[in-house]
């Protein structure tokens, strides 16, 4: 008698939907994506900006206008990492803190060598850098119970800023009749102020949330992400 022929194993099946239709495989987000490249690269161009800018003192108006082109990409490096993150899926750990960072060094930096250019006054300096360093090393506090994003204000914050910065480091005296700029910067840099201190208080807030959960024993675990206030 002959033995049949060796039965042949099932083959596996993917995982349906209720609907029947197969599930995907959500692929791993990768650390190196486009949207962290892109953060990367305005940390990098920060010293470069730094050294356009405190060129002669900032008297040369061709290192000025070069330094507010490196500003003007750098800062829009910022808007898209955040939209092809969220729109491609890269969204990460590292971009929600890297990201933040990344924005804070380069204001940073800018409002610092504008101030030692007699462009800003020291005190709105130190304001910002006061309330930016404080809520950084407030998502460092938390973090082990969920990551604090951005959030609308914050966003609003940036821009603001970031205009303002713009026009201050535009040569605006060695072009006739726009040194009224200037008195607009200042304007648009008094808005800003006002939403960097409102802001500052609504991330305390949302750190407080999520930590006080935490300590009751109901929060998230450790690591969970949260979305931001």
């Amino acid at each position: 008698m002959t033995a049949g022929p060796a039965s042949t194993p099932p083959t596996p099946m993917p995982t349906a939907t209720s609907e029947g239709a197969p599930v995907p495989e959500t692929p791993a987000v990768g650390l190196w994506n486009i949207a962290n490249i892109l953060t990367v690269i305005r940390l990098l161009l920060v010293p470069v900006f730094t050294v356009l800018l405190l060129h002669n003192s900032g008297a040369d108006t061709g290192w000025r206008l070069a330094a507010a082109g490196v500003f003007a990409i750098a800062s829009f490096t910022d808007r898209l990492d955040g939209e092809l993150a969220r729109k491609r899926g890269l969204v990460t750990d590292f971009g929600k803190i890297a990201d933040p960072i990344a924005d804070k060094a380069l204001m940073g930096a800018a409002l610092v060598a504008l101030s030692a250019l007699g462009r800003l006054w020291w005190w709105v300096t130190i304001v910002i850098l006061v309330r930016e360093l404080g809520i950084t090393l407030l998502r460092f506090w938390v973090i082990r119970y969920g990551v604090i994003a951005a959030s609308q204000g914050g966003k609003l914050k940036t821009l603001l800023q970031a205009l303002a910065i713009f026009i201050a480091v535009l040569p605006l005296t060695a072009v006739p009749g726009l040194a009224w700029l200037g008195w607009i910067s200042t304007v648009i840099m008094g808005a800003a102020l006002v939403v960097t201190v409102v802001t500052g208080a609504d991330y305390v807030v949302e750190a407080i949330r999520l930590r006080r959960p935490a300590r009751a024993g109901d929060g998230p675990e450790p690591g969970a992400p949260t979305e931001g206030a």
